[in-house]
């Protein structure tokens, strides 16, 4: 049964709400801050403020969103990723920590003023941030999504990121071009997975994190097709669920890369595998 929110009152102070809201106090000032357009420093030098009843009602409205199990992200608009702001809505995944991993490991591969493809781009989170760090770097992202792209592209503008967007299946947009450098944080979780329908996920688009299969099918997609798109010596780093690094390996062993590694995330969970497409 969904909780009931206590009423927020009028003439509440934003001093008393941060500690009466009911939510996790780091949730009770994004709210805060969101509804009433302040900032972090500002709930401190305004906290004897009282709300009126305008602001008392849209901030009661956000908490019961909240409370009823929407994502935060997509309440307030906007998630940090990898020091950036990036805007999210329900047709994109939210980006979470564990994907900066793709970030640094991308980054610390990627050679001077090279060409990267980041597969499935969703909101854009895994070019915007590669584009920023290394604006030497020629970046194209793709998705198949509309609605994913738009948000996308607002999000490379905003951060002054320069990137190539295109609607693509997989590799369908980019012909016989070839990169650096492969990058994909594809749908991994298997049909049926009880997950999907926890937590966030159920607020989530379900094309971006189920491949409708075993997890694996558009792994195997971006494997099978990676290496068509590789500069000789190129790299693949693809993101992947907690119990698919073995499976991921092997699959990248039998197309042929070399150097094959798994790498662990802030959990310790192997999360990014990896390989090289050999020299010429």
């Amino acid at each position: 049964m969904t909780p009931v929110t206590p009423p927020v009152q009028a003439g509440a102070t934003i001093g008393q709400l941060q500690v009466s809201l009911p939510l996790g106090p780091l949730e009770n000032r994004i709210l805060l801050c969101h509804a009433l357009g302040l900032s972090r420093v500002s709930l401190i030098t305004q906290s004897e403020r009282a709300l009126s009843g305008t602001e008392a009602a849209a901030l009661g409205a956000l908490v019961q969103r909240r409370l009823d199990g929407e994502p935060i992200a997509y309440i307030v608009g906007e998630r940090e990723f990898f020091g950036l702001r990036l805007k999210v809505s329900p047709a994109v995944l939210i980006p979470r920590p564990d994907t900066e991993l793709i970030v640094e490991l991308a980054l610390e591969r990627l050679p001077p003023r090279a060409r990267l493809l980041d597969m499935g781009t969703g909101s854009g989170a895994i070019a915007v941030a590669c584009a920023h760090a290394r604006q030497d770097a020629s970046v194209t992202a793709l998705d198949l999504s509309e609605e994913a792209l738009a948000i996308a592209r607002a999000n490379a503008a905003a951060n002054g990121a320069t990137v190539r967007f295109l609607r693509s299946d997989w590799f369908a947009a980019v012909g016989d071009e070839r990169f650096a450098l492969i990058a994909s944080n594809p749908p991994y979780i298997a049909a049926g997975d009880a997950h999907l329908a926890q937590g966030d996920l159920r607020f989530e688009p379900v094309g971006a994190l189920t491949d409708h299969a075993d997890g694996l099918s558009a792994l195997r997609t971006i494997i099978d097709g990676a290496p068509a798109h590789l500069e000789p010596g190129g790299w693949l780093l693809l993101e992947h669920g907690y119990d698919q690094a073995d499976a991921v390996r092997a699959l990248l062993g039998t197309r042929g890369f070399q150097d094959v590694e798994s790498w662990r995330d802030l959990a310790g969970i192997e999360r990014v595998s990896g390989g090289r497409l050999p020299s010429a």
